[in-house]
């Protein structure tokens, strides 16, 4: 019988040089070659740089992460920091006393930092010493050693919790095995951290010692080897020593400070190399010291080189690893996308279809960032705005308003729907602002023409850069997210009696009954019933009066249902006793209603035509005169907004209701009053009257 070995598969050089591990130790190689090998100043320079950017980046990871276990190497990786730092110092030693030069970074730490006063500068260099022993160090590894000791002591509960779960079937072995094994990996962390500390602690007192000896030193070569005199050569060799210990030990206290923020597991089942690069991958982290890094290249007497090498190389890691998280994240959303999109097939799964969304806001995927929850004014906020705007208006409860993206639309399009019906349109750039030209306005402002979107009025879209000139050459300038919130408020507006459901009456009434059971009982549904409610303030809503005042409007219905149920009668009733709600929405400042009438003549006409049928109460006339008293209302409306008035016709009560449906298809916007609707104490001034041509 003959066995064969298994066939073991060669590992390729590209391969091995795509390793992380073999990086981690050609890494680790390089650091104790400082030790050995001489490195010219240069060099010196960019590895300090480095070991800043790197303690930078470890303390802003430490407060970036979610929970401590998410940087589980950190007592590895303090041990290959401190590392690091030790052959810097060496390194430093060793051009401190052979050239009496450590670089430029060096001499300005000692120079800039301490004032070019050596004993300033050992005096600081003592304290920092002070500060690493007895609080960093001590600090953290207290708390370390206190919270192996409850981790300890609450293993025996841990351990019978996960056998309680086992035995009740709630998770498998593997599970099991998988809680046990993070339990101990909690356990053992603290005391590695605890040993991991005790690096520091002795890097800093080897920093001390090899502080003292490179004076010592250095002052023995100087004035032997250098002829210098005994003042020169104490200034010289202290001030690069100073110099080079602050530089190497700022970092160290930035990791020691790091070592007391976090709490992490002391292994891991993942190789270092794979555990340490990819908990290291934060872009926020990343980005933060980039930053850092770069505005500390512009500080006077610094190299700009070192900085600004080092801070790109942690710009493009933050670069890389944001583009490589969106492109997993797009690959999730794809792979999700088969599952999140099942189509109905039973009469049980259509059934939730026909439910429509009584008010819709589609838009495009450009405009998905208007939705920013972390944004400080988002969408969101606006549409809670409008809603309590509305409510404080007219009395109107905004339904919920469903805002969907729409791949179909153009990227920084939307459109508003009503109960899965598109009742407008418009686009808007959230990278411009839109300014709206005045009555006096330039006309040579650069930027795209467009039109806006809620009341029709010519305008730009110009850069964020131009709109402080647009604003002194007189235009008004408006922020995208504003266009969008003030176009869907002035359709919720025009839309208000269709969004007034009867479950809306419903609820309304309910919260009355509430806190005004009088106003409800005995008139709905013994009197009026709900679907009535519901018509006469459908009515009010589309001539824009408020219907705030509930309790007063069932009053006046209470009164006025035992002689009609017609709801256009009911509603003409209600609007005299709103009088003074609708006169104070349309005066102005000084207690004026700016109006225009109709002349003696068509009153009289008018009143002859009335008639009542099955449609209600309208005009008997002909289509000729139909057309002209449009063409005379639209002309008088006219004269009125150039004045800068809102339009009104003013009229005898019994032909409002009568003209208001004459004219609600081609003049939306004019506001019909009765006499009897204007309150007392409101002045009347009349700037026109609708009158036949001459002839006619």
């Amino acid at each position: 019988m003959s066995t064969t070995s298994p066939q073991v598969k060669p590992i390729g050089l590209q391969s091995l040089m795509k390793s992380k591990d073999l990086l981690m130790a050609v890494v680790v190689v390089l650091f104790v070659a400082l030790m050995l090998l001489p490195i010219p100043t240069g060099m010196l320079d960019i590895l300090i740089v480095a070991n800043l950017a790197l303690s930078i980046g470890i303390l802003l990871l430490t407060m970036y992460i979610n929970k401590p276990m998410d940087f589980s190497v950190f007592p590895t990786f303090l041990l290959l920091v401190t590392l690091l730092r030790l052959g810097i110092n060496i390194s430093a030693s060793r051009l401190i006393l052979l050239e009496a030069d450590a670089g430029q970074v060096v001499e300005t730490f000692g120079n800039i930092l301490v004032g070019g006063n050596y004993v300033v500068g050992v005096v600081i260099f003592i304290i920092l010493m002070i500060i690493q022993f007895t609080v960093i160090n001590n600090g953290a590894g207290r708390v370390a050693e206190v919270s192996a000791r409850f981790t300890l002591d609450a293993m025996p509960g841990k351990q019978m919790s996960i056998d309680a779960d086992l035995n009740a079937g709630l998770i498998d072995e593997a599970g099991a095995q998988k809680r046990r094994r993070q339990i101990e990996q909690e356990a053992d962390f603290y005391g590695s951290l605890d040993g991991a500390i005790k690096f520091v602690r002795g890097d800093s007192t080897a920093a001390l010692i090899i502080m003292v000896v490179n004076i010592i030193g250095g002052f023995v070569i100087g004035m032997l080897q250098h002829n210098m005199d005994f003042s020169t050569a104490l200034q010289r060799y202290t001030l690069m020593t100073v110099g080079s210990g602050l530089a190497i030990q700022i970092p160290a206290i930035l990791v020691s400070s790091a070592a007391g923020l976090i709490v992490t597991r002391s292994r891991n089942e993942a190789s270092l190399g794979n555990e340490l690069f990819g908990q290291l991958s934060n872009f926020n982290a990343l980005a933060a010291a980039a930053i850092i890094i770069g505005l500390l290249a512009f500080v006077p007497g610094l190299p700009m080189l070192p900085f600004l090498m080092i801070a790109g190389g942690l710009g493009a890691a933050a670069f890389y690893v944001n583009k490589l998280k969106k492109t997993e994240s797009a690959m999730e959303v794809i792979e999700q996308a088969p599952a999140t999109a099942v189509e109905p097939e039973s009469p049980a799964d259509m059934l939730p279809m026909v439910v429509v969304d009584p008010l819709e806001l589609e838009i495009g995927y450009g405009l998905i960032q208007l939705i920013d929850e972390s944004a400080q004014d988002n969408l969101l906020h606006r549409v809670t705005a409008i809603r309590r705007q509305l409510m404080a208006e007219m009395g109107l409860i905004l339904p919920i308003v469903r805002i969907r993206d729409n791949l179909r639309l153009q990227p920084n399009s939307y459109r508003i729907k009503i109960r899965g019906q598109e009742v407008a349109q418009g686009e808007i750039f959230p990278d411009r602002q839109m300014a709206i030209p005045g009555s006096d306005s330039e006309d040579n402002l650069p930027g795209l023409k467009t039109t806006e979107p809620a009341f029709g009025l010519p305008a730009l879209w110009i850069t964020d850069a131009e709109s402080g000139r647009a604003e002194l050459m007189g235009y008004t300038v408006v922020a995208p997210l504003s266009v969008l919130s003030t176009h869907l408020t002035e359709v919720v507006r025009g839309h208000a009696p269709e969004l007034l459901s009867r479950q809306m009456v419903r609820e309304m009434l309910d919260q009355l009954k509430v806190k005004s059971p009088a106003s409800i009982e005995g008139v709905v549904p013994e009197l009026i019933g709900l679907g009535d409610v519901q018509a006469v303030l459908r009515n009010l809503l589309r001539e824009r009066v408020p219907i705030r005042d509930l309790s007063g409007i069932l009053e006046v219905l209470a009164n006025n249902a035992a002689y009609t149920r017609d709801a256009n009668i009911l509603s003409e009733a209600v609007r005299q006793t709103l009088a003074n709600t609708i006169s104070g929405t349309y005066r102005d400042d000084n207690n004026t209603l700016h109006v225009f009438t109709l002349s003696p003549q068509i009153e009289s006409s008018l009143k002859a035509a009335l008639s009542n049928s099955e449609n209600g109460i309208g005009f008997n006339i002909d289509a000729t005169l139909a057309q002209t008293l449009l063409t005379q209302t639209g002309a008088q409306m006219e004269k009125l907004a150039q004045l800068g008035f809102y339009p009104i016709l003013l009229c005898p009560r019994e032909l409002r209701l009568a003209f208001r449906r004459l004219v609600e298809q081609s003049l939306p916007n004019l506001v019909v009053l009765a006499y009897s609707e204007v309150s007392a104490g409101t002045r009347v001034r009349a700037h026109g009257m609708v009158d036949l041509p001459i002839g006619e």
